[in-house]
This record gives C-alpha cells, sequence and structure tokens, in this order.
C-alpha cells in the first residue's frame, strides 16, 4: 500500500504545473575548449529514443517523428521505446528495457533522445512509475558508449539537473529542454508535440553540428515561450564536451 501511494504521488506531482523559486539558473550554455571537426558516418551511430509517459500524444508523436528524421539522415541503428507500445510498435519504455539499451555496446557515436515529464531527481518512465535518476543514466551509458561521441537529449521538466559533474564528460554533449529548477512546455493533452521537440525538429534540417542545432533549438524555444508569454521561460541547457565541440549530425 505504502509502495502504491509512493507511485500516485509522484505521478500526482508530474501532471502539474511546477513552481520554480527565483534562485539565479546556471549558464544555458557550457562549452569546453573546441575539438577538431568531427564527421561520424550516419550509418555507423546507434540511437535509443525513449517517449516514457502516454498522459499526452506529445511525447509517442516526437519520438515516432524523430525516428523518422534520423533514419532519412542514413542512421540504421534505432531502438525506440513507448509507454503506448501496442499503438507506437515500440518496445515497453520501463526502466530495465531502457537502461538495457543504453548499456547494449555498439556503433562508432550514440544518439540518445528521451522525452517525457520529469522533475529534479530524474526523468519519468510511466510503465513502472519511477523515476530515471542521473546517476543511473550516467552509468549506463558510460558501459554501452563508453569514450564514443555520445549526445543525449532529454526533453522534461528539470531536464538540467542531467548535466552535473557525474555526467559531464569530454565525449559527450547533452541537451536539457529545462533547467534544473525549471519546467518545460507542450505535454498536456492537447498538445502534439512538446514545445522542445517541435524546436528540435523546425530545426533540424539547417543544422550541421550538433552543438549548432542545440543552440538553434535554445532560441526557438525562448521565441515560443516570449511569443506565448511565458510568465518563468524553461531556460534550456547545453553542455558540450572538448573532444565533440564541433561533432557533426548523422549524414552532414
Amino acid at each position: 500500500m505504502i509502495g502504491r501511494l509512493a507511485a500516485a504521488v509522484i505521478v500526482a506531482l508530474l501532471t502539474v504545473a511546477c513552481t520554480a523559486d527565483d534562485t539565479v539558473p546556471p549558464p544555458a550554455t557550457q562549452v569546453s575548449p573546441a575539438a577538431s571537426d568531427a564527421r561520424i558516418p550516419a550509418d555507423r551511430w546507434r540511437a535509443v529514443l525513449v517517449a516514457g509517459d502516454n498522459s499526452s500524444p506529445a511525447f509517442d508523436n516526437g519520438i515516432e517523428a524523430l525516428r523518422e528524421r534520423f533514419a532519412a539522415l542514413g542512421v540504421r541503428d534505432i531502438t525506440s521505446y513507448s509507454s503506448a507500445p501496442a499503438t507506437s510498435g515500440s518496445a515497453l519504455a520501463n526502466a530495465r528495457n531502457v537502461l538495457d539499451a543504453l548499456r547494449a555496446p555498439g556503433g562508432q557515436a550514440c544518439l540518445v533522445y528521451m522525452t517525457s515529464h520529469g522533475d529534479e531527481s530524474g526523468f519519468f518512465l510511466r510503465p513502472d512509475r519511477r523515476l530515471l535518476s542521473p546517476a543511473s543514466l550516467d552509468a549506463a551509458l558510460s558501459e554501452g558508449c563508453g569514450r564514443v561521441p555520445t549526445v543525449l537529449i532529454v526533453s522534461a521538466c528539470h531536464s538540467g539537473t542531467f548535466i552535473n559533474a557525474r555526467t559531464r564528460r569530454p565525449n559527450r554533449i547533452i541537451l536539457a529542454a529545462a533547467a534544473t529548477d525549471r519546467t518545460s512546455f507542450g505535454c498536456g493533452a492537447s498538445d502534439d508535440y512538446t514545445y522542445y521537440d517541435q524546436c528540435f525538429l523546425q530545426q533540424l534540417d539547417g543544422a550541421s553540428t550538433w552543438a549548432g542545432l542545440a543552440r538553434a533549438t535554445q532560441a526557438c524555444v525562448e521565441t515560443l515561450e516570449r511569443r506565448l508569454r511565458v510568465r518563468q521561460q524553461s531556460r534550456p541547457q547545453l553542455f558540450v564536451g572538448a573532444d565533440v565541440a564541433n561533432l557533426r549530425l548523422p549524414g552532414r
């Protein structure tokens, strides 16, 4: 009974608006010294895409669109996970499946895109009503991707929590839809895409590097939130490691 009550509290907290304090957030962009230009053939990338919740169609819509776009760029090794696998055709997005996928070896570069609700403790996976913590995600990426170039995108409220002293590594680029103390937007029942996923998709065609795509997505989100008069903006975050400062997108 206690376990079920705790799970219900987590779900309730994640489905209402979060109130952030007025502390100054970290810099939106943390970039290490530039590295040489890096191109990795598109068919050497390994991608894991995760829609962690089905309370809004926005999460599955985003992952389905991203799967199509990455495939069009030439990425062949793409695995997707959903909280509604019967309708999406993806595998079930529970913690075991997602972590096993991240721990699996293979590829010359890793790409992980995760979209769901979240809080400062982690990323919400509805199938087993738990939060995937930054520490768990870091350990899985270290095991599966090792030192190869790794791009992690976390599209969720408070997702800046995934950029920290442990996760900042020279071979990683990390994009987060919101600062640790901020919510992100566009995950209601009537939304087709979250604001961040929408902007990421819109900016994808015009970008050549991951850092450039991240900055263009940040600017798009800021513009969208100003236009919609969002009172407390999400402040998307970015970290770029020294070894991958100029890492190019697949096919670019």
